[in-house]
């Protein structure tokens, strides 16, 4: 696990200097050892910064040049089945001289071009320099696990596992995205391939690009969809079948995660899932597994540690438990916008980096329980949706839009029954939107006349909202779980949680390695017919059934809570004077697209208990302390 780097220059040598200080803006994701490399012209070069984890000695070190072939690669992630893969190469005639699938990963590019990433299992983002084809090849894997972003002009190309590092070099700071603090007010994140920043874009999941020197420099940078997820569920092969294939996938996702020549742990939340990690794996190995629990002190409410320590009492493992205090998490924020890079609202991310911190005292490799709920439909959301889905089978559309009117003049708009049956009216993409996002009537409410105008035309401008319609298009001819289910593994999952668990546990140095993510298991649970998925009002049945006889039923069939985070109760104590003084200062960023008046009754009524608002202040929080980093 590590952080890569680099720099074509259409103008001049590259400043080696300003370019080391680029790669050492992110010391934490590579701090075993780091490397630069140049080319002849000194126009293009690579960096890196290491996390050893296979083959720790300096022969695994990085940027690894191939001389003979005249390549040279710089690799953050993991490709698990390097080894299957070095056999087969070893096959056909390559040899070896490390223990690093770093050398593996470069030698399968000389061999499969571009194709081979169809062999990679893993999480990875890849850089590497033909120099004989005068090419850069950047890839990303399927899901999207480790990040890469870019930024291409007239004179340059960088890219960088992350936005501050391709920042550092430029002369001033991108303009803003301004639309996009609307899709940020909507998700709480941003998703797609554009940033905040005017230029810098991500290289998006299951895609490669390449930069050709020798084409025209308006043909040079092509970007190819390497893989997608396709959902494939009408051949019914019956539950039992779907049952025993998931879990052999899901143990020999978990094998391959072994795979380390660090110690190794599992987070461990009390939740299903993580529990399923610790539950298949505790009799793979030799020693005790070390497990990992963090909650608030704060009440039962916000404490999961009881049902961790079940289940590392019954699996004996050396269990490892940390509470920490509202203070610790106010703290802790300033720090936090500049290590996630980009304003993602996912204050459970705070909890992710102080369990990772603890961790590390202990190993360099852990496994969670990640991306569960978006394979097996874990979330509540999709049973509510089940339900819209049924009534608007029984009553028709014309049935919903009369009930819904009479719903709207007898209980009013805003009434949650009306709510509902309104929503029931609706198409899946804008009902789902309504179910899954912040309102755009609290949004309406915030937003300056001025702000809302400049938005519109910058709407117009940029094709905004045509991300979510082309994921919806995609699915346009499966079942309404699996469109839900396709567009929150390309949203959510991507641009939230999977930032999160980059961002916090790089932070650390921790490598965070997550099985239920493995891709020949996400490919066979889209081939699940939802009908297995959500059975019995149960989500994630197939998981839950797996696990009977494994797990405590209490673990199996609680509710799911997910590192809960007592922000309610943070903004009418430990977060009041500081949410106040930030969100209404008077050279606060956000009064440039919001009304300050309407911040100041939000922080108002919350604090009386009038209404909760703790959503929307720390949305204003997050954006506010990234706009004063970052404009």
């Amino acid at each position: 696990m590590c952080g890569i780097l680099g720099k074509i220059s259409y103008n001049g040598t590259i400043d080696k200097n300003r370019f080391q200080a680029m790669r050492d803006t992110m010391p934490y994701r590579g701090p075993d050892s780091n490397g630069l490399w140049f080319d002849e012209t000194e126009k293009i070069g690579l960096a890196h910064l290491r996390l050893s984890i296979l083959d720790p000695t300096p022969a695994g070190h990085q940027p690894r040049v191939e001389a003979a072939h005249n390549c040279v690669i710089s690799y953050n992630g993991e490709v698990y089945n390097y080894l299957e893969i070095r056999a087969e190469l070893e096959n056909k005639g390559y040899s070896f001289e490390t223990g690093a699938d770093t050398e593996v990963v470069l030698k399968a590019y000389l061999e499969y071009g571009v194709d081979c990433l169809r062999h990679f299992n893993g999480m990875f983002a890849i850089a590497i320099w033909d120099g004989n084809k005068k090419e850069l090849f950047l890839a990303r894997d399927r899901l999207g696990i480790k990040p890469v972003y870019y930024f291409y002009n007239d004179e340059a190309f960088i890219f960088a596992s992350e936005t501050k590092a391709i920042l550092k070099d430029l002369d001033q700071k991108p303009a803003l995205n301004v639309q996009l603090i609307d899709s940020y007010m909507s998700f709480g994140y941003i998703p797609g391939e554009n940033t905040l920043h005017q230029g810098i874009k991500r290289l998006m999941p299951g895609h490669y690009a390449v930069l050709k020197l020798d084409e025209p420099k308006e043909s040079q940078l092509t970007i190819t969809q390497w893989w997608d997820l396709k959902f494939d569920n009408t051949q019914d092969q019956g539950f039992d079948y779907y049952l025993n294939e998931s879990k052999h996938l899901l143990e020999s996702a978990i094998d391959l995660r072994l795979r380390s020549d660090v110690p190794l742990g599992i987070f461990l939340s009390g939740g299903i899932d993580s529990s399923a990690v610790v539950g298949l794996l505790a009799d793979k190995v030799k020693e005790p597994l070390k497990t990992f629990s963090i909650a608030y002190d704060f009440g039962k409410k916000f404490d999961e540690t009881h049902y961790a320590r079940m289940v590392a009492e019954k699996f004996g493992t050396d269990h490892h438990e940390l509470k920490i205090t509202p203070r610790q998490f106010a703290d802790f924020i300033p720090e936090y916008i500049h290590l996630m890079d980009e304003p993602v609202t996912e204050a459970a991310a705070i909890s992710l980096f102080f369990v990772s911190k603890l961790a590390k005292e202990k190993v360099t490799v852990a496994l969670s329980g990640e991306g569960s709920d978006e394979i097996f439909a874990g979330y509540d959301l999709y049973q509510y949706m089940n339900v819209l889905e049924k009534y608007r089978g029984v009553v028709t559309q014309k049935g919903t839009e009369l009930f819904a009117g009479m719903a709207n003049k007898v209980l009013g708009k805003s009434h949650k029954v009306s709510k509902y049956l309104n929503m029931a009216t609706q198409p899946i993409e804008k009902r789902y939107k309504g179910m899954s996002t912040y309102p755009d009537a609290q949004k309406e409410a915030l937003y300056r006349p001025d702000f809302r105008i400049e938005l519109e035309q910058a709407k117009a401008d940029s094709g905004h909202g045509a991300f979510a319609a082309k994921l919806f298009d995609k699915t346009k001819d499966n079942d309404q779980l699996s469109k839900m289910l396709y567009f929150d593994t390309k949203t959510w999952l991507v641009d939230d949680l999977l930032i999160k668990a980059d961002r916090m546990s790089m932070a650390t140095s921790v490598e965070l390695r997550v099985p239920f993510l493995d891709y020949r298991l996400v490919e066979f649970a889209a081939s699940i017919p939802s009908k297995y998925k959500i059975n019995k009002g149960q989500g994630k049945y197939p998981l839950k059934k797996m696990m009977e006889g494994i797990l405590p039923n209490d673990i199996i069939y609680r509710k799911k809570m997910g590192f809960p985070t007592p922000l309610k109760l943070m903004f009418q104590n430990e977060l009041r004077e500081y949410a106040s003084n930030l969100l209404l200062a008077k050279d606060t960023r956000v009064h440039k697209f919001f009304k300050e008046e309407r911040i100041a009754q939000l922080i108002e009524e919350h604090n009386d208990d009038k209404y909760d608002h703790h959503k929307t202040l720390w949305q204003l929080v997050v954006l506010e302390e990234w706009l004063r980093n970052n404009s």
